[in-house]
């Protein structure tokens, strides 16, 4: 398809921020169709690139997002609307349910960047994340050559798919004996309230960005995991790809980790902790001498040694992939949901639908529930017949022998029997909306109703809810 006109885009496609257009009627620009999926960190990674991008060359440059689901609940337009909020894509956005697009352009993989010149002749295949350079490079080869003008602020209206509620997307929780503490996603801050949902502090959200300072001058990026130690509170920085602390003493911000690009983790001393490249960081499990992080975009666990101050790599090679074995040689796929339990890491592998362990002092990894890459659905059960769909959150019950999952694409809370038991299901009083962070304690589990934008107290006795009224 190379140097052959582009493939025009389907009537079928559903138009989620913008009113639908045509590559037609694109012609004098660069365009560049990229194809998508909402659960996919290496998709994320490319839209950033691409918003980016679309400031960059402002009125030589078009983007369209071509939404193409993975998973089954990525089929609902409204999910796909609510993903788009989730992570402020900040482009054109067009769902392609059935795969019509997809097989037009031949495309195989999530993401791919097809790049377009003026003409409407297909210039370039750009396959996977981490290319801002390259397709800045290519972009802007065409734009000198095809004496395109760049005007800054020319950039076609879109329709907002974030949210006006009190909350926005919260995509974090963790509590103690007498706080809770919520990532409140879609307003880049991170709030301690008490157990009522009374907001007690505020850090970050004036505005999107990566400052190290007091509680009134830090900021944040769509932060996601959090948990509370001592004297803290860590934070999946997500959208800075960094490791953030919040000293609870004063709510001082620090970075301990993390650069604001996504790139591969070098182990070793953090003498300069911007030094080091993170990738979507999704969750984070603290114990008294580690913070563990789960990077979705490297498909890893890693830590920070706080003591030594050091970050070390426990689990996974990089490569996307469901097996086990000692340290690099296990494969996640995208793990979401940290839960420690002495020195043992239960993980919630997203892409994989899956659940797995993790040896902290070892590495070894072994899979408890899952199949594959695209083995999902939803099955409850004896363990060997049982399906989840895109996992996020996991939480150890502190009386009972079981795990609570978050099997956040079938809106549905589950338990998982250790010692090789069964999947059960748990009826929850309410609709679930891509719940996506868990909490257990008093009692409840506290969960984070994402796409409703809400937190949730689910009494474990009888699965009696009630909304908390966090920041309203």
């Amino acid at each position: 398809m190379l140097n052959e006109p582009a493939p025009e885009l389907p009537d079928s496609l559903k138009w989620i921020n913008c009113g639908p257009t045509t590559l037609h009627a694109m012609r004098g620009y660069v365009v560049v169709v990229a194809f998508w999926s909402a659960g996919s960190a290496y998709s994320h990674n490319m839209l950033e690139d691409l918003r980016q991008l679309r400031l960059k060359y402002a009125g030589a440059l078009h983007v369209i997002a071509v939404h193409v689901p993975k998973f089954d609940a990525e089929r609902d337009p409204q999910f796909v609307r609510n993903a788009c909020g989730r992570l402020g894509v900040g482009v054109r956005v067009a769902h392609d349910a059935d795969f019509v697009s997809w097989q037009h352009y031949g495309v195989a993989a999530w993401p791919t960047a097809v790049v377009v010149d003026p003409s409407g002749v297909v210039r370039s295949f750009v396959v996977g994340d981490r290319q801002r350079e390259e397709l800045d490079r290519q972009i802007g080869k065409i734009v000198t050559d095809e004496g395109l003008y760049l005007i800054e602020g020319q950039l076609p209206p879109l329709r907002d798919t974030g949210s006006q509620m009190p909350l926005a997307f919260p995509s974090g929780i963790c509590i103690n004996e007498r706080l809770l503490y919520v990532a409140d996603t879609g307003h880049h801050a991170v709030l301690e309230c008490n157990h009522e949902g009374r907001v007690l502090r505020t850090f970050g959200g004036a505005i999107a960005d990566f400052i190290d300072g007091g509680s009134a001058a830090a900021a944040f990026r769509h932060p996601r995991g959090i948990a509370v130690g001592r004297d803290a509170v860590y934070v999946a920085d997500t959208g800075n790809h960094a490791l953030r602390r919040i000293r609870l003493v004063d709510g001082d911000v620090m970075t301990l980790v993390g650069n604001g690009k996504p790139g591969e983790p070098i182990a070793g001393s953090v003498s300069s902790p911007r030094s080091i490249s993170l990738s979507q960081p999704w969750s984070v499990a603290t114990s008294e001498d580690r913070v563990y992080v789960a990077l979705a975009g490297s498909n890893q666990i890693w830590a920070h040694d706080r003591s030594q101050n050091r970050f070390v790599h426990l689990a996974g090679s990089g490569a996307l992939g469901l097996a086990d074995g000692d340290g690099r040689e296990s494969k996640f796929a995208q793990p979401a949901g940290l839960a420690l339990v002495h020195s043992l890491l239960y993980v919630a592998d997203s892409t994989a639908s899956a659940i797995r362990s993790v040896q902290t002092l070892t590495g070894k990894t072994q899979t408890l529930l899952g199949r594959g890459l695209f083995d999902f659905g939803s099955v409850v059960g004896q363990r060997a017949e049982a399906l989840l769909q895109y996992p996020l959150a996991i939480a150890k019950d502190p009386d009972t022998a079981h795990l609570w999952i978050l099997d956040s694409y079938n809106n549905a809370v589950r338990k998982l029997k250790l010692g090789g038991g069964e999947v059960l299901g748990f009826d929850v009083s309410c609709k679930l909306q891509c719940p996506s962070a868990m909490a257990v304690g008093n009692g409840a589990l506290w969960i984070a109703n994402t796409d409703a934008h809400e937190i949730l107290r689910v009494e474990i006795g009888n699965g009696a809810v009630r909304r908390l009224p966090v920041g309203e």
